[in-house]
């Protein structure tokens, strides 16, 4: 390959972690702060596919893309709440729980999505990272998600949040052990609840970002399984919101290799690359997943060995 061609790959793998990790990213610190609580959900898929739509059928009907991010976040936070309360009643299981509201989500956002496929709906803005350069490809691949620094920012706050205030460590202590949390007269089912409703918010964040920024349209296929993906990448990120952010760039360039190689003109296999982000998925999960293991950094309700 060419010097210019070089370029033009890992300006195309770069810009694309960039566009394709941001719903990776909060999805991941949804799941993540649900998962500190002590809460997993598994309902995320369903999360993201119904807050995307309704982002986009806010922006569509409003004309505002804010508005739709706004509606999409509050939708998902809607459901993930539905997933805690459920989860709170004796006798329920997080998993299965956690798959019906997955379909149950999707096939809402199927149902009423139905008339927003064709219509186009007003875009978030984009913030151009590529102006120190005169190669058009590199300036078009670093077109960034108006949202990502806000998924870096509110990264970084989890991080603190989780190691500085009271907030944050209930959250852990809800995750780490209730029965303590219980001694300290503290509701064990209220603190989980709420984290798996803000979980879904942030989630919901996601959601907008693919339908209003990239790819930037409704269709039912929209999330590709994102959504079951971002549990093993919070098992990646070892459950920390600040090494969510470079999963989720991580992911994000996986999932952008296909289309890079294609970009210089590198046709074959381009379905195979499109793969790597699920086969990295796998590994994740063969590699930390073992019988009898305790993943570092897993909350300790979350331990296989309770």
């Amino acid at each position: 390959m060419t010097a210019d061609q070089w370029i033009a790959l890992a300006a195309g793998i770069g810009g694309g972690a960039l566009r394709v990790g941001v719903p990776f990213l909060f999805v991941s610190l949804g799941e993540c702060l649900t998962e500190k609580s002590g809460r997993i959900n598994l309902g995320l898929e369903g999360v993201l596919v119904l807050s995307a739509m309704a982002a986009f059928g806010g922006s569509y009907l409003t004309g505002s893309p804010w508005a739709g991010v706004l509606l999409g976040a509050c939708v998902g936070a809607l459901l993930a709440a539905l997933h805690g309360v459920l989860c709170s009643l004796d006798g329920v299981n997080d998993v299965a729980t956690g798959i019906a509201l997955m379909l149950l989500g999707t096939g809402l956002a199927f149902y009423f999505g139905k008339a927003l496929i064709q219509p186009q709906a007003v875009q978030l803005p984009s913030i151009p990272l590529g102006n120190w350069s005169d190669n058009p490809v590199v300036r078009s691949a670093l077109q960034v998600n108006a949202l990502l620094p806000v998924g870096i920012v509110l990264a970084v706050l989890m991080w603190w949040a989780f190691a500085h205030t009271r907030a944050g460590l209930l959250i852990r202590m809800a995750g780490d052990s209730a029965n303590a949390t219980r001694a300290l007269g503290y509701s064990v089912s209220g603190i989980r609840i709420a984290s798996t409703a803000a979980g879904g918010f942030i989630a919901g964040l996601g959601g907008a970002s693919l339908t209003l920024f990239y790819p930037g349209s409704w269709n039912e296929g929209i999330s590709s399984g994102q959504g079951l993906i971002a549990v093993a990448l919070v098992i990646f990120a070892r459950w920390s919101p600040l090494r969510c952010v470079g999963a989720a760039l991580l992911f994000g360039g996986a999932g952008a290799l296909g289309p890079a190689l294609q970009s210089i003109g590198v046709g074959w296999g381009y379905h195979l690359f499109n793969t790597v982000p699920y086969v990295l998925t796998l590994l994740i999960l063969v590699i930390t997943c073992r019988p009898g293991t305790v993943v570092v950094g897993s909350p300790g309700e979350l331990s296989s060995t309770r």
